[in-house]
């Protein structure tokens, strides 16, 4: 399984967990650093579309792992439910493409 590990104890609002995200997931130079941005790269993760380092097979995952979970939902509660509720929506979008769910969001 396809995994990037984000330092949950790092983030400390919205301008860090971009920029970790960006750093683990291989976003583009483009990356918007807002949550429609973060929607939009991990929408194509089966695709050849450049918009992240992942490229996943038709039944892979990629788990998105939030080290030290509890200090980031301490710190930023409202990010870690956006992040929650943003997987979710693509798993939803995903299925309604026919395909299989392509995240897996895994707090330690």
């Amino acid at each position: 399984m396809a995994t990037a590990e984000l330092n949950g104890a790092a983030i400390k609002d919205f301008d860090s967990f971009h920029a970790a995200c960006k750093t683990a997931m291989g976003f583009p130079d483009t990356y918007g650093n807002t949550m429609d941005a973060w929607v939009d790269c991990l929408s194509y993760l089966r695709d050849d579309d450049s918009m992240s380092k992942f490229r996943l097979k038709p039944n892979e995952v990629l788990e998105i792992v939030i080290l030290d979970a509890p200090a980031m939902q301490a710190a930023v509660p409202d990010i870690v439910e956006e992040i929650t509720y943003c997987v979710a929506g693509l798993n939803e979008r995903y299925e309604d493409y026919g395909e299989k769910p392509a995240l897996k969001l895994t707090l330690r």
